[in-house]
């Protein structure tokens, strides 16, 4: 947070754009200086930065707050209405100037609790318990909010000195994770869950989910050679990866290969492979094809070894994929820090859910140490415009989108899913588990205090390949499979 960014929102002669990403020799500098402190010293900081220039009598914009008091009311004004322009610098400032600041402000407050943002806010934003954290990543796009946090300034903007730590595969993310060498880790979704209920870790350790990171952004990648073998009931033999056995993927490919009449233990075979040997397990002819995070599904198609079967959005369109979790007992034990580092989460999902900020995103996250890919292939994925490698082109804005709210009816659908396939073996208390785990009230309570829009409930209905699912009555849906293993 610079103190450029710090105007009046509602005056349409501020730019707010200023910030840790910013270019100009004043906001780097600050950048740098706020590296390390936490929330209420930068606070301090920029509150001493505006005192001493205002006493220098440095050119600055007007109506620049200067107390603690006024820079958190400030910053909650302005996230509040960049968000209601989409971050769009140019619309806001357009509005403001035709109808004025004044009438804005009152539109703005008719329709939104201003004040009660701001008084949770100063409730609930204390000093970090520890500001220092290592963050696991999987290097996938899912993963974009984690990652892009760090360059574009969302975690130092919330007193957060966060080190994201590239992490080979799943298995490593669990196993460091439980050993605490790992403060939070970017995590498949269904993975919190499992590790919750003891399933395929040493013991059950308590986890919980506060936010999903990314919603679609899968597919079914076929090896070229086959083509011609579009009709899954011709794959009978074939050998598929998945990134873990705890994932979206695995879920979805069994329930995929099922509908089509295949027993996905019988018919098919299913290996795990970390997603970062996607790519070279299929070009050696080890698998025909995987489900696998992008970007190993579009690099497939780049380098015309492999082309896109299905998207996962056809098939389940708006599920949940990657997420954001940590131990509970981290959760419980560092409040503020835990506070401070979903704020940072959901603040930066959300900015990566704005298609605009799509391009350079796929600029922040492509370097080596991140997904060390070409940045117009994250391009493609992240904006929706791509080959699918049988000479296609697709214009599919919703490929991969970003949406942080954790619905407690897809942790139940989750949970079918894993007892269909006998990853589960004893009776549960679907909602039990899913409230548990699936932290709705806490990632809803963020993003009210940031503006963002939240939804009624916790749980509704979901449609996956034509089949409605109620989360009201889950035995009975596992139950009207034909395929399944209980």
């Amino acid at each position: 947070m610079s103190h450029k960014s710090l105007g009046d929102p509602f005056s349409p002669d501020t730019d707010l754009q200023h910030g840790s990403t910013c270019g100009c020799e004043s906001c780097q500098w600050e950048h740098q200086s706020l590296k390390g402190m936490n929330q209420n010293q930068r606070i301090d900081f920029l509150s001493e930065q505006v005192m001493t220039r205002k006493q220098e009598q440095e050119p600055a914009q007007e109506d620049i707050p200067t107390t603690r008091d006024e820079i958190f009311d400030r910053a909650v004004e302005s996230a509040v209405v960049r968000a209601v322009f989409g971050y769009n610098e140019v619309n806001r400032r357009s509005f403001m100037r035709l109808a004025g600041g004044t009438l804005a402000a009152g539109i703005l407050a008719s329709v939104f609790p201003l004040d009660q943002a701001k008084a949770a806010l100063k409730e609930t934003l204390g000093t970090p318990e520890k500001p220092n954290l290592k963050v696991g990543f999987v290097p996938i796009t899912c993963a974009t909010p984690i990652i892009m946090a760090r360059p574009m300034g969302f975690y130092s903007k919330y007193g957060l000195n966060v080190e994201t730590i590239k992490t080979p595969g799943w298995a490593v993310a669990s196993e460091r994770s439980l050993s605490k060498e790992y403060d939070a880790s970017h995590m498949l979704s269904p993975m919190p869950l499992a590790i919750t209920l003891g399933l395929g870790v040493p013991q059950a350790t308590p986890f919980v989910m506060p936010a999903i990171e990314n919603i679609n952004g899968q597919a079914i990648t076929l090896h070229i050679k086959h083509k011609e073998k579009r009709n899954p009931k011709e794959w009978v033999g074939f050998k598929f990866a998945v990134p873990f056995e705890y994932s979206m993927h695995n879920m979805l490919l069994r329930y995929y290969v099922a509908e089509h009449g295949l027993d996905p233990d019988k018919d098919i075979s299913i290996t795990v492979v970390p997603p970062p040997k996607m790519l070279e397990t299929l070009v050696a002819g080890n698998i025909d094809g995987y489900l696998s995070p992008d970007p190993f599904n579009q690099r497939a198609v780049y380098d015309k070894v492999g082309f896109l079967h299905v998207l996962t959005k056809d098939l389940f369109d708006g599920h949940p994929c990657c997420a954001f979790a940590c131990s509970k007992e981290f959760a419980d034990q560092n409040p503020n820090t835990y506070g401070a580092l979903l704020n940072a989460i959901v603040d930066a999902t959300a900015f990566s859910s704005n298609a605009k900020n799509r391009k350079d995103i796929a600029v922040a996250i492509s370097g080596k140490k991140y997904l060390d890919q070409p940045s117009e292939l994250l391009e493609q994925i992240l904006v929706g415009k791509f080959p699918d490698g049988l000479g296609n082109e697709y214009s599919v804005p919703n490929r991969i989108d970003f949406d942080p709210f954790p619905w407690h009816s897809m942790a139940v659908w989750i949970l079918t899913q894993m007892k269909r396939w006998g990853y589960i073996k004893n009776d549960i208390n679907y909602k039990k588990v899913a409230e548990e785990v699936f932290l709705a009230a806490d990632c809803g309570r963020m993003m009210k205090q940031l503006g963002y829009p939240v939804p009624n409930g916790t749980y509704k209905k979901h449609i996956i390949m034509g089949k409605e699912f109620d989360p009201s009555n889950p035995e009975s849906y596992l139950q009207s499979f034909p395929i399944k293993r209980t």
